[in-house]
C-alpha cells in the first residue's frame, strides 16, 4: 500500500476527506485520514484537550491504485495536487516518512501530548511521542504547551508543532 498526500486549501482538511470517502470507492482508496496532534489550551479557568491539524492544508491517503485515485481526485472540489517528487509525477512517501508517521502517531492517526522537563539548556521528554525525539525540537513555547519541531516530510523540510508540558525547570 502506498501513502500519499494531496495539497488542499487549508481549512478545508476535514471538507475534502469527507469528500473522497463518499465519492471515491473503497476498491480505490482505501483509508483517506488528516493528522492530527493534541495539545492543552486554557479557557474558562481551565485547561483542556484540543485536536490540531498536524500538516495544515494537507489530506493523507492509503491506495494501491494511485493512477484510479488520481482521476478520482479530479471530481472532488477542492483538491490542489498530489505531493510528488515531480510536478507530472506521483510518488507515494518514503518509507522513513511512513514509519516516522506509524511511531508518532496512534493507529487514528493523532499525536498524543509529551510530558518533559528542562534541566540546565537540555529538554527531556518523559513520556509521549517526542520521548527520544528531543533533537527534532527547535522551539518551545511552554505557555501555550506546544514544541515546534523539524523534520524532512514531502521530501522538504517541515516545522510542525506538537504538544509538549514541561512540568519543571531547573537551572
Amino acid at each position: 500500500m502506498g501513502w500519499y498526500v494531496i495539497q488542499v486549501s487549508v481549512n478545508h482538511e476535514a471538507k475534502t476527506a469527507n469528500r473522497c470517502c463518499t465519492m471515491i470507492s473503497k476498491d480505490i482508496l482505501r483509508e483517506c485520514f488528516i493528522p492530527e496532534y493534541i495539545r492543552m489550551k486554557r479557557y474558562n479557568g481551565s485547561w483542556h484537550e484540543e485536536r490540531e491539524i498536524l500538516f495544515p492544508g494537507y489530506v493523507f491517503m492509503i491506495s494501491d491504485h494511485i493512477v484510479q485515485l488520481n482521476m478520482e481526485l479530479k471530481r472532488i472540489p477542492d483538491f490542489a495536487r498530489i505531493i510528488g517528487k515531480k510536478k507530472s509525477d506521483i510518488f507515494p512517501l518514503d518509507a522513513e516518512e511512513i514509519a516516522f508517521l506509524k511511531e508518532f502517531a496512534h493507529r487514528d492517526h493523532t499525536v498524543a501530548m509529551s510530558h518533559g522537563y528542562i534541566e540546565g539548556d537540555r529538554i527531556i521528554v518523559c513520556d509521549g511521542p517526542m520521548k527520544g525525539k528531543e533533537g527534532l525540537i527547535v522551539r518551545i513555547n511552554r505557555h501555550k504547551r506546544i514544541a515546534e519541531i523539524q523534520l524532512k516530510m514531502f521530501n522538504k523540510n517541515a516545522v510542525i508543532k506538537v504538544g509538549l508540558e514541561i512540568i519543571s525547570k531547573s537551572r
